[in-house]
């Protein structure tokens, strides 16, 4: 397909520039906030149930449990499976750190496993070479809304006897399968920022399918309290709580999925045609067997093709007035903060990778542009 360039200079206040990403609401959200402002349920309340109910659904079943955020989803999780001091959590190189942002808070140690080139997720093989006798998960992040090599996975924590948390933030309503990425590992857990496929402002969620971790994870979301006696409280707990008006948000959000998928794959599959006909960039590569819902179009630049460098690219992309993001950085990089040895793949990722703007209401030409502007920067 031919690229027509049409890119002008623009900044942020210009009506033309395109951000990287941006929040729609397709429905009934404002009325359903505003509904659960005058009810004076403004903590928990029946939005909050219903989200929770609605999310059950679309993931098949499960008990689920809404929160604040992603972060505190995982923090939930590790939590119920008793992660602490001298434990190792094993998480990929090249992914978003909060898989090992929470583990090293709660004193245990994040192993990073390099991630396969293509897919830029996490494997088996890779991770079966850091498993120890103080291995307490396995944490495959479906990093920009891929799905890691689950069947690999699974089969290999099943053998160890190890459970598998899902880092689903970046891929609600991807499938691997025909399953919701999420609903496979001993807890899912999921995140409503402000860019996700769905959002609440802030907000997360967890999918078990054991009733007892979900109980677990429910003390820790309030304070550690049932809520049976006033303040007694069974476990020193945490206040992770989703409110009634976010959860409001989210209800109308799943009210309209269907929309936002086909607006999600509209997008998608016009950045793939236009992306392939540029020589120097590389898609990251879709795991066999899975459904992708793309959170973020992830490419990566071929030095030979853009010698400026990635760096360099976005700042020549954002002169154009489009904004992009870099690919995750590798932990590496942060000595100060991770133990990581050298992971040469996810390295090379993390310096090459850009991100392009992605979001349902990105319109046609603006995609068009998008794509003229990255080729008309190839050396």
């Amino acid at each position: 397909m031919q690229l027509h360039p049409t890119a002008r200079s623009r900044s942020m206040a210009d009506p033309r520039f395109i951000p990287w990403a941006k929040p729609d609401f397709w429905g009934k959200e404002q009325e359903y906030v505003v509904e659960a402002l005058t009810s004076t349920w403004i903590s928990g309340g029946p939005f909050v149930d219903r989200f929770e109910r609605d999310f059950a659904a679309f993931c098949g079943g499960g008990h689920v449990l809404a929160c604040s955020n992603g972060t505190s989803a995982l923090h939930m999780a590790y939590l119920a499976l008793g992660i602490g001091a001298g434990d190792e959590v094993v998480v990929p190189g090249f992914a978003f750190l909060a898989v090992a942002n929470i583990a090293l808070q709660l004193g245990a140690e994040p192993v990073f496993a390099e991630v396969d080139p293509g897919t830029w997720c996490l494997c088996a093989g890779a991770v079966e070479a850091h498993i120890s006798p103080r291995t307490k998960a396995i944490v495959p992040v479906h990093t920009y809304g891929n799905v890691c090599d689950m069947d690999g996975i699974l089969e290999l924590a099943g053998r160890r006897g190890i459970p598998v948390v899902e880092d689903t933030a970046e891929a609600f309503a991807s499938r691997y399968g025909g399953r919701v990425a999420g609903t496979m590992g001993t807890i899912g857990t999921f995140s409503f920022q402000a860019t996700k496929t769905i959002t609440t402002g802030e907000g997360g969620m967890v999918v078990t399918a054991d009733e007892r971790l979900r109980d677990v994870m429910a003390l820790y979301r309030s304070h550690g309290m049932l809520r049976k006696v006033f303040y007694w409280h069974e476990l020193a707990g945490h206040n992770f709580r989703l409110t009634n008006m976010q959860a409001a948000l989210g209800v109308a959000q799943l009210e309209r999925i269907d929309t936002i998928l086909a607006e999600r794959r509209r997008v998608r599959e016009l950045y793939e045609s236009y992306l392939d006909a540029i020589d120097g960039v590389t898609r990251q590569q879709v795991t066999a067997k899975a459904e992708p819902v793309v959170w973020t179009m992830a490419l990566k630049l071929d030095p030979r093709a853009y010698p400026q460098g990635r760096d360099s690219v976005m700042a020549q992309m954002r002169d154009a007035g489009i904004e992009t993001r870099p690919g995750f950085r590798a932990p590496r990089q942060m000595p100060h903060i991770y133990r990581c040895p050298p992971l040469p793949i996810s390295e090379d990722i993390s310096r090459q990778v850009i991100c392009l703007p992605t979001y349902p209401t990105l319109q046609n030409d603006e995609i068009q542009c998008i794509c003229a502007t990255l080729a008309g920067l190839r050396k």
